[in-house]
C-alpha cells in the first residue's frame, strides 16, 4: 500500500513506523491514522516481524490532533461515526510489542498514542501533555486514564487541568518513560531495543506482552491466575525446550518462534 502520512521500513526483524506531516508537525487526522493501523497491522500480520517502532520527528512525535479537521464536527457526527474508536486505536488491537520513540512534542492525541504503545522510549528533548482543556475539551483517546494510571492522580490531574507539559527528566521520574537517551541516539537505541525483543520467542514474547497489560484491568489475584496459565502453558512450546537446554549447555539460545 503506498502511504502519504507514514514512512515504513523492515529493519531486520523490526518494524519501523514514522509518522510523516511534518508542517503540521505530525498532527494527528483521520487520514494518517488510517493508514497508521494499515501498516502497524501489516506488520502484526508478518510472521518476519518480532517487534514494532513508532517515531515521528525531532520536533514531534505527533504536536496532537489535527485542530483544522476536528473543529467543525458535531456530537451526532462523532458519534454516529465512532471517532477515535474507528482509526484511533488500532495499536492496542497488536499483539506484537509496540515501542514509541519519542522526541519533542508528544501533546494530547500523541500523548495518548504513545501510551497506547507497549512502552516509551524518550529522547531527552521530549515533552508530554494533555493540553485538551485548552480548547474546551478533555483527553478523549484515553489520556485521563493512561496518564493517570502511569504517573498518579496528583499529577495527572495536574497535567489534565491546566495543559501543563512535562519533560523527559520529569516523565521517567513519574515513570511514563523507560528512560531518556539522548535525541541523536533516540532511533538507535528504539531500534536495538526492537531488535533484542524480536530475538526472542515469539510466543512467550505475546504472552508476556498480554499478562503485563492484563495487569491493568484486573485483581492481583485474578492477574497471577492468568499469568499463571500462560506461563504453565509455555511448555508446551519447542522454545521453552530449546530456550532452557540452551542455558544449561551455556550457549545462545536459537528460537523457532513455536
Amino acid at each position: 500500500m503506498a502511504y502519504e502520512m507514514i514512512l515504513v521500513e523492515t529493519r531486520g526483524r523490526v518494524g519501523l513506523i514514522t509518522l510523516n506531516r511534518p508542517k503540521a508537525l505530525n498532527a494527528l487526522c483521520d487520514q494518517l491514522m488510517g493508514e497508521l493501523g494499515e501498516a502497524l497491522r501489516a506488520f502484526d500480520d508478518d510472521a518476519g516481524i518480532g517487534a514494532i517502532v513508532l517515531t515521528g520527528s525531532e520536533k514531534a512525535f505527533a504536536a496532537g490532533a489535527d485542530i483544522k479537521e476536528m473543529k467543525e464536527r458535531s456530537y451526532p457526527g462523532v458519534y454516529l461515526d465512532d471517532f477515535i474508536g474507528k482509526r484511533w486505536e488500532a495499536v492496542l488491537t497488536i499483539r506484537k510489542p509496540v515501542i514509541a520513540a519519542v522526541a519533542g512534542f508528544a501533546l494530547g492525541g500523541g500523548c495518548e498514542l504513545a501510551m497506547m504503545c507497549d512502552l516509551i522510549l524518550a529522547a531527552d528533548t521530549a515533552r508530554f501533555g494533555q493540553p485538551e482543556i485548552n480548547l474546551g475539551v478533555i483527553p478523549g483517546a484515553g489520556g485521563t486514564q493512561r496518564l493517570t494510571r502511569a504517573v498518579g492522580k496528583s499529577k495527572a490531574m495536574e497535567m489534565v487541568l491546566t495543559g501543563r507539559m512535562m519533560d523527559a527528566a520529569e516523565a521517567e521520574r513519574s515513570n511514563l518513560v523507560s528512560r531518556v537517551v539522548p535525541a541523536a541516539e533516540l532511533l538507535t537505541e528504539a531500534l536495538k531495543l526492537g531488535e533484542k525483543i524480536a530475538s526472542l520467542s515469539a510466543p512467550s514474547v505475546a504472552m508476556a506482552k498480554e499478562a503485563v497489560n492484563v495487569a491493568y484491568e484486573t485483581t492481583l489475584r485474578e492477574g497471577v491466575r492468568f499469568e499463571r496459565r500462560l506461563f504453565l502453558s509455555l511448555f508446551s512450546t519447542e522454545d521453552q525446550k530449546e530456550g532452557m537446554a540452551a542455558f544449561a549447555e551455556k550457549r545462545p539460545a536459537q528460537f523457532k518462534h513455536r
